[in-house]
């Protein structure tokens, strides 16, 4: 009878650590999501803290701030993750703010449509084996790109309404 007794207590032990591990080590939805263009880089922040990093893919033309649609530039300044959308022609996206009223006037000035439909997503819908092939270069029209599985991880941790900062 001890014998099975110190299984059980240790069985319960054990899953009590190996759920209070786990819990430890969930990861806290951010609080903002900061993109470096020229490093082609994106964090999740939690506060001050990075807690996760990824490497993206940007617009065929990434110099620069958007300026009009097609220009195939990825927009730099501060907007916000509004909706997501899950029936996307890429695996998941999260849509930004672009264009701001900044945007719209300045598109304006110029005569031309700012552009719009930006987001942060997956790889082409029916392309997630090809992936390899979408890594460390520019292929969006303007979006930021991750893998399938890093934008699975993005979508569970970025809430609507979070701040996403893209600089140059």
């Amino acid at each position: 009878m001890k014998g099975k007794a110190m299984k059980v207590h240790l069985t319960v032990l054990l899953t009590f650590y190996g759920l209070a591990s786990f819990a430890e080590t969930a990861l806290p939805f951010a609080d903002k999501v900061l993109v470096d263009k020229s490093d082609r880089k994106m964090w999740l922040l939690q506060g001050k803290n990075r807690y996760r990093e990824y490497d993206i893919s940007l617009g065929d033309n990434p110099i620069g701030h958007k300026q009009q649609e097609g220009d195939e530039k990825t927009p730099e300044g501060l907007y916000k993750i509004d909706y997501r959308n899950p029936n996307s022609s890429y695996h998941l996206s999260l849509h930004i703010t672009y264009p701001s009223a900044e945007d719209k006037a300045r598109a304006k000035e110029l005569g031309v449509s700012p552009g719009g439909n930006i987001f942060i997503h997956g790889l082409p819908n029916g392309m997630g084996a090809l992936g390899f092939g979408f890594k460390k270069r520019d292929w969006t029209d303007g979006c930021i790109a991750v893998n399938n599985k890093e934008i699975e991880e993005i979508w569970s941790l970025v809430k609507n309404g979070t701040p996403i900062e893209i600089l140059p």
